[in-house]
């Protein structure tokens, strides 16, 4: 449990410190709007800077590295939150059963292929860690069906209603980039497959 809290805990903390640099980089002051999805959101261009993905940062600036970057980028006070509290739900679980190395593995990777997904999907310009936390959500789908049993059973119908809930949320919410939270998913599935669990 505490090697479990400890790169939980790395993740979040790198997301926040990035999420500060993004906000300190806007050349104009974070807009404090009414709007809590648009309050403290730092500008596009800041965002570009560190790492943004998209049609645009990788057609047009050959940026595949933001592949990666992107999951660590967030566009308000709220995103943030969001994505670190789902995080601080699944990635113990993950980590329970994966391992620390496996989970950041499915973390980092899963979030590529979520942005990649999304790239040939046509999304010009997006971010978040969203992506990187549904890969999980993959894994632990994975784990829970392939492991059985009523503990297997149980981790698979929990997680399913997060899929529910994170496909609802897709339709009802303007700007959510589903192709990358499908393609996540997809990618942890097929990542919990290929690193396999550690059993107890």
């Amino acid at each position: 449990l505490h090697s479990a809290d400890q790169i939980i805990k790395v993740i979040i903390a790198v997301n926040a410190c990035i999420f500060i640099f993004s906000l300190v980089l806007s050349p104009q002051l974070p807009s404090l709007s009414m709007n809590p999805f648009m309050f403290l959101s730092p500008d596009n261009r800041s965002l570009l800077l560190l790492g943004a993905t998209g049609t645009i940062p990788i057609d047009r600036l050959h940026r595949w590295w933001s592949l990666v970057s992107a999951s660590y980028l967030h566009g308000g006070i709220l995103h943030i939150v969001f994505n670190m509290i789902a995080l601080r739900q699944i990635g113990p679980l993950v980590v329970q059963e994966y391992g620390g190395a496996r989970m950041f593995t499915i973390y980092t990777l899963g979030g590529v292929f979520g942005y990649l997904v999304s790239y040939y999907a046509g999304i010009t310009f997006t971010i978040g860690a969203s992506a990187a936390v549904c890969a999980l959500i993959g894994s632990a789908l994975y784990y829970g069906r392939s492991r059985g049993g009523y503990y297997g059973q149980e981790i698979y119908r929990q997680v399913g209603g997060w899929l529910v809930a994170i496909f609802v949320f897709g339709l009802l919410m303007f700007g959510i980039n589903s192709w990358g939270h499908g393609g996540g998913i997809a990618g942890g599935v097929i990542l919990g497959f290929l690193l396999g669990y550690q059993e107890k």
